[in-house]
C-alpha cells in the first residue's frame, strides 16, 4: 500500500465579508478549489454585500492569539495568508503569533479599502503592518493605491514606475531567505494586466489580458489565497504565481456566470468544478 501524501494546508487570518466574495468565506474557496486544506482565523467582522460595507467590528485581540495558538498547536499551517486585520492591536498580535510559531510560507495582502471604497485598515494599524508584518512575511501582494501608502508616495502610473515601486517594497522585506514581492497593476489603465514579481534579484512580468466585467469583488482575496494555496505545492515561487495569477484570471472570466448581488459581484472561486 502506498504512503498517503498528506494535503497542504494553508490558513488564512482575515476578516469576514457574509456575501461570500471576500475575505476568510473567498479564501477559503479559493485554496479548497486549488488542492489545500483550508483553515480560517476570523480577525474582523463586517456587515457588507456586494454594493459597500456598512460596519466593521475588530475580533478581541486576545482571543485572535488564542485562534491562532490553538490551531498551530494541532494543525500547523504550511502557508498562512494575512488579509484584513482591521486594526492595530490586532496587527500586532498577529504578527507576534506567527513570529512564534514560524510558518514556512507567510502571504501578506495589506487590505486596506474595498472596492466600494471603504476603509477596512484603521489608519494606525499601517505603521504595525510596516513594522510587525513586514519584516517577516514571505510574499507581499499589494495592488498600487496600497503600494503608494506602504512607501508614503503617490500611486504609480506606468509599468516603469511599478519596477521601482517593487525594488523599494523589496528592500522594507527581511534580507534573509527567499522573500518576494507580488505587485499588482490592474489600477494601470490597458489591454493586458501586468503585475511584477521581485525578489530582489530577478524582476518577473506577468501579464494576462484584462477582462471587461464588474464583477470583480474579492480579486486580491483570492489571489493571496491562491497563493498560499500553491506555494506548498509548486516548484518554485515564480511557478506558484504564474499558477495563482492564471487561475484569478479564469475566476475573473467566468465571474458573469454567477449572477450574485447588484453591485460589485464575486468572482467565480469553481470554475473549475461548475
Amino acid at each position: 500500500m502506498s504512503a498517503v501524501r498528506p494535503i497542504p494546508k494553508a490558513l488564512t487570518i482575515a476578516g469576514v465579508d457574509p456575501s461570500g466574495g471576500a475575505g476568510v468565506l473567498a479564501d477559503v474557496k479559493a485554496m479548497s478549489a486549488l488542492g489545500a486544506y483550508a483553515c480560517g482565523v476570523i480577525a474582523a467582522l463586517t456587515a457588507q454585500n456586494t454594493q459597500g460595507v456598512t460596519g466593521v467590528l475588530p475580533v478581541d485581540p486576545a482571543f485572535v492569539a488564542q485562534q491562532i495558538d490553538t490551531l498551530f498547536a494541532d494543525v500547523p499551517a504550511d502557508a498562512v495568508k494575512i488579509g484584513m486585520l482591521g486594526s492595530r492591536p490586532v496587527t500586532q498580535v498577529v504578527g507576534e503569533r506567527l513570529a512564534h510559531w514560524k510558518p514556512p510560507h507567510v502571504v501578506l495582502d495589506p487590505v486596506m479599502i474595498a472596492k466600494s471604497g471603504d476603509a477596512l485598515l484603521a489608519r494606525d494599524a499601517i505603521g504595525a503592518l510596516r513594522e510587525v508584518l513586514m519584516p517577516q512575511v514571505t510574499m507581499i501582494t499589494p495592488n498600487l493605491p496600497e503600494a503608494g501608502v506602504l512607501l508614503e508616495q503617490r500611486p504609480v502610473e506606468t509599468v516603469k514606475e511599478m519596477r521601482r515601486v517593487a525594488e523599494r517594497l523589496r528592500e522594507q522585506l527581511a534580507h534573509n531567505g527567499h522573500r518576494w514581492v507580488f505587485l499588482k497593476g490592474g489600477h494601470l489603465p490597458g489591454d493586458m494586466a501586468i503585475d511584477l514579481l521581485h525578489d530582489g534579484d530577478r524582476m518577473i512580468e506577468l501579464a494576462a489580458p484584462r477582462i471587461e466585467t464588474r464583477n470583480t469583488h474579492g480579486t486580491g482575496c483570492t489571489l493571496s489565497a491562491a497563493l498560499a494555496a500553491l506555494l506548498p505545492q509548486a516548484q518554485d515561487v515564480p511557478e506558484a504565481a504564474r499558477r495563482a495569477k492564471h487561475y484569478l484570471t479564469e475566476a475573473i472570466r467566468h465571474a458573469d456566470r454567477l449572477g450574485v448581488g447588484s453591485g460589485n459581484g464575486p468572482v467565480h472561486h469553481f470554475h473549475g468544478w461548475w
